[in-house]
């Protein structure tokens, strides 16, 4: 068995880039500014999902070596009230299995008082926070949910935790962390389950998203040829739903949404690797240990960790995310012969 490894990407410090137009917010070298941000509490997950984690798991990073919730809070600021960021999501791997995850919520929103804060979640565990959660600043939930069918369900996640997901689901919206989107990834062995899963969303109005999987997991077992495509799916949920396509409500949102019978219910679906949508990218990355990752499929991160337990201002810590955000890359080039998966897995990098 190979060894799995959170990888070791290429960390940098602090960048001066000259190239660079004075500009506050986080624009790179293709026109394109993050308002968007992704930021990691944790790498520790209460699944296994297969296109993200070993039955195993990931190897653990040291508590020292995570940001806190002061620094994450801090992070927060910075990025609202220097850098143009809009929006700010906690990921993971899962965010509920981090004790302080409410603090941090608080803290953050202490600190961007006028961002929305939401979360990427397995859902396990959410109906016991939802509402401290939405208490201290959390306006919304994504929940990843792959199939409705237990044993499906089961055997994806290497865990027989459903019924746990439908609880956290229902907490959620108890809470009032409201609208609830639902992230389904793409498998040939569930993708006879998306009409059942689609029916249940519009059964209790959630929205629901189909995400093309990419090449992100630690078994490293993704290969292009043998991926659902979104073409897959809309076949697939033709059958049982009269589908038409409404386009792209917003030029960054990643996901294509399909009217569901003349409307007004859509489905989104997220064609990362057929579809790409690069060159409306948005997003900017704050990994656990805090890190800077302009792209899920670029190991090149520049390091504001450092700077945040070494005395750095606000300032020079702004500066070394523009100039980490200013060397994007055009986009990920998946469908390239010569196209390198990152070292980091998701579960590592935070969706």
């Amino acid at each position: 068995m190979t060894a799995v490894t959170l990888g070791m990407p290429r960390a940098r410090t602090a960048r001066s880039v000259e190239d660079r137009p004075a500009n506050d917010e986080l624009i790179d070298r293709y026109g394109r500014t993050a308002r968007d941000l992704r930021i990691s509490v944790t790498e520790k997950c209460s699944l296994r999902c297969t296109y993200c984690m070993p039955a195993e798991g990931l190897p653990s990073i040291a508590k020292s070596a995570l940001l806190t919730s002061t620094e994450i809070a801090r992070l927060v600021g910075i990025a609202a009230r220097d850098l143009g960021i809009r929006e700010v999501r906690f990921t993971g791997g899962e965010p509920l299995v981090r004790g302080d995850l409410v603090e941090i919520v608080a803290l953050s929103r202490e600190a961007a008082p006028d961002v929305q804060l939401s979360m990427t979640t397995n859902g396990i565990g959410l109906d016991k926070v939802a509402g401290a959660l939405r208490d201290a600043g959390l306006a919304r939930v994504n929940v990843s949910l792959d199939t409705v069918d237990r044993a499906h369900f089961a055997e994806l996640t290497r865990r027989d935790r459903l019924p746990a997901v439908f609880a956290g689901i229902a907490g959620a919206r108890r809470a009032g962390l409201w609208p609830i989107k639902v992230n389904a990834v793409l498998m040939r062995s569930t993708l006879a389950d998306a009409p059942e899963l689609l029916a249940w969303s519009l059964e209790h109005g959630v929205r629901l998203r189909f995400i093309e999987e990419m090449p992100l997991d630690a078994d490293e077992a993704w290969r292009r040829d043998e991926m659902v495509t979104a073409e897959d799916l809309i076949r697939i949920l033709s059958e049982r739903f009269e589908l038409s396509e409404a386009g792209r409500t917003d030029p960054s949102a990643p996901a294509e949404e399909w009217l569901v019978g003349g409307g007004p219910a859509t489905v989104g679906i997220i064609a990362s690797v057929t579809r790409t949508f690069c060159d409306a990218c948005d997003r900017t990355r704050i990994t656990a240990e805090g890190t800077v990752r302009s792209c899920l499929f670029s190991d090149d991160e520049t390091d504001l960790r450092a700077l945040l337990r070494g005395g750095a201002d606000d300032r020079q810590i702004g500066d070394a995310w523009r100039a980490a955000m200013w060397n994007k890359q055009a986009g990920h080039g998946i469908s390239l012969p010569e196209f390198v998966p990152p070292v980091r897995s998701m579960g590592a990098i935070g969706g």
